[in-house]
């Protein structure tokens, strides 16, 4: 009986907020202050859908599945909450040609933690006529409003794989790379692709050793591409023109000189799917409609990014789990 009264007790608590009053002004102060940078640098706000017909094909990324009906039909139909705003937004700079970002929710399956959160709000904004770097620079403008003292590197991903394992991660095999894991690593993990041996490697090795503040990592292996264009290096390696940027050792935004080859996109897509079915992965129908407009739009030469906020208030709160700055934790 005391038992069932203690789980009572419990469950009746549920529905209280996850996040203190202060988190909650200090994320609204969050927003207004972002408002205000790009209101200043005239990017214009836009408003996308968090539902569509399509999902991420993206082999790590899984989208969260929505099925319902409409009123007229007793059909089903298959939605996805969107993983991020990405598609749409690059749909609008297709026609505009603007300076545009969002400021709103995304969704993942399968993300939940002390850093993560199935549902998180997430700032995306692309620059016309800008490289990746004019971008990160930008990044960190924005991030010294919150942190005014943070301190700022900028490395290659070379540098950083050179650096704590010996390896250069452009030029280093499957096999090199699998037998660097063995010894640096203990885990049964294996997989034939050098994305994967890449992501473990930095996951494990690299980013643990990270200095505290702001970090810019850039020029990422070819077979990390993702939505970025291929570049040649000062070193002649081909590389992906993406960077990502780690706040106190965590990840926080993710950034590409876009993509703007209609063709070298859909191949890009139908490789992920080919992916996703060798490894048993769920099918998921990719964006045509991105496709379409990179073919008939005018998409322009541009620089995106996309900021977890969520972490960002974590930072500037002090606090190491999620679950402080959402209002409900899921």
């Amino acid at each position: 009986m005391v038992s069932t009264c203690v789980a009572l007790k419990i469950n009746t608590m549920s529905w209280q907020p996850s996040a203190s009053l202060p988190a909650l002004q200090q994320r609204a102060l969050l927003y207004q202050k972002i408002r205000e940078f790009f209101a200043q640098r005239q990017v214009l706000e836009v408003d996308v859908p968090v539902l569509s017909e399509h999902a991420t094909v993206d082999p790590f990324i899984e989208s969260l599945m929505v099925t319902n009906s409409l009123p007229e039909s007793a059909t089903l139909t298959t939605q996805y909450l969107q993983t991020s705003p990405e598609f749409f937004l690059k749909r609008l700079l297709a026609v505009y040609q603007q300076d545009i970002y969002y400021l709103g929710k995304a969704f993942r399956q399968g993300e939940r933690g002390a850093r993560h959160n199935p549902e998180f709000t997430m700032l995306e904004w692309y620059r016309v006529g800008w490289d990746e770097h004019a971008l990160m620079d930008e990044v960190r403008q924005l991030l010294s409003l919150f942190l005014p003292n943070i301190s700022w590197q900028c490395f290659s991903y070379r540098e950083l794989f050179q650096q704590h394992l010996s390896l250069d991660p452009h030029t280093a095999s499957v096999a090199e790379l699998k037998a660097c894991a063995q010894q640096h690593i203990d885990s049964h993990f294996d997989a034939e692709d050098k994305h994967s041996w890449l992501d473990l490697l930095f996951s494990h090795c690299v980013e643990p050793q990270l200095p505290s503040g702001l970090l810019s990592v850039n020029d990422y292996p070819a077979c990390q591409v993702a939505l970025a264009q291929l570049d040649i290096d000062e070193q002649g390696q081909c590389v992906a023109k993406r960077f990502e940027l780690y706040l106190n050792g965590l990840e926080i935004a993710n950034g590409y000189r876009e993509l703007s080859d209609a063709r070298e996109q859909e191949r890009r897509f139908k490789l992920d799917q080919q992916y996703r079915q060798k490894n048993g992965l769920p099918a998921r129908p990719y964006d045509e409609n991105l496709v379409n407009a990179l073919k008939h739009g005018a998409f322009p030469e541009c620089s995106g990014v996309a900021l977890g906020i969520d972490r960002l208030l974590m930072a500037i709160m002090q606090v190491t789990n999620i679950s402080h700055v959402l209002s409900f934790h899921r």
